[in-house]
């Protein structure tokens, strides 16, 4: 019976959130919606140690919140998210640490693609963007079971940085170019077009907004060649604490300065 209550009353609040969150966001769609949302989910590893957790209870957590996040976006009809899930200057630490961590990806990668999860509820195309030749080989397996499962979805896109930096991103888009070049495929000089098509991330626009949690207000290689003209967001939350409100303050603070940056992206057009 008590059981009942407990189920009950978690419905019951969890109806009232939702209706909350429709509110809000029938006013935030008033001004213009970001297209794209990228996040870097910084503070996993903290906030384990503030909680006396044991190690890898911190990434846990982070998956938790990257799935409220995930479905407050769609919900939002946000089209694109981009997260940085592992650096490749994470293949640095510690190799107990790296394989934990691989087998924890692994693990929620598959999680991701159940028939009830929440990809497949929203209809979502997953991408793995990065070099996955450096990923052990099940979690690689993984990423390619998870894009073909998901290679039909068209209502919106997850792409999943791993293996990932930015100066890795740039020099082989520029190495593609010039062996295009050398190959005879277009005849004028390299230009920013001919390096922008071949990045990792040509399949999605630029971001509107970076989200790095923590208070951090470093990129940490994520990104760079694609986010000139990105709002950075920065609230001091931990990323497993993060919540509905930091996402909406964000997407308020885009709007702020929505004017602007548009004006910055016409200018250099």
């Amino acid at each position: 019976m008590e059981k009942q209550i407990r189920s009950g009353a978690s419905q019951l609040i969890e109806g009232f959130c939702s209706f909350l969150r429709k509110c809000i966001y029938s006013i935030i769609s008033i001004g213009p919606i970001p297209k794209h949302i990228a996040f870097i989910m910084d503070g996993n590893r903290r906030y384990a140690k503030c909680h006396n957790l044991e190690e890898g209870s911190g990434h846990r957590a982070g998956f938790s919140a990257l799935t409220k996040m995930l479905k407050y976006c769609y919900e939002l009809n946000v089209k694109c998210i981009t997260i940085y899930a592992f650096s490749i200057d994470n293949f640095k630490r510690r190799p107990e640490e790296v394989q934990s961590t691989m087998n924890l990806i692994q693990e929620k990668i598959e999680s991701l693609i159940e028939e009830e999860g929440i990809v497949n509820h929203y209809g979502v195309k997953v991408n793995f963007i990065g070099d996955l030749s450096l990923l052990t080989e099940p979690v690689k397996l993984a990423a390619e079971r998870a894009m073909i499962a998901t290679s039909c979805n068209s209502r919106a896109v997850l792409s999943i940085c791993i293996a990932y930096t930015s100066t890795n991103e740039i020099v082989r888009a520029v190495e593609k170019s010039c062996i295009a070049k050398r190959d005879g495929e277009f005849s004028s000089s390299i230009d920013v077009a001919d390096v922008d098509r071949r990045m990792y991330m040509a399949v999605a626009d630029d971001p509107d907004i970076i989200i790095r949690t923590s208070g951090e207000t470093r990129l940490s290689n994520f990104l760079m060649w694609q986010s000139a003209y990105t709002l950075l967001y920065s609230p001091r939350v931990l990323w497993p604490d993060i919540g509905f409100w930091h996402l909406a303050s964000s997407i308020m603070d885009f709007q702020r300065n929505f004017a602007y940056l548009e004006k910055k992206r016409r200018q250099s057009l």
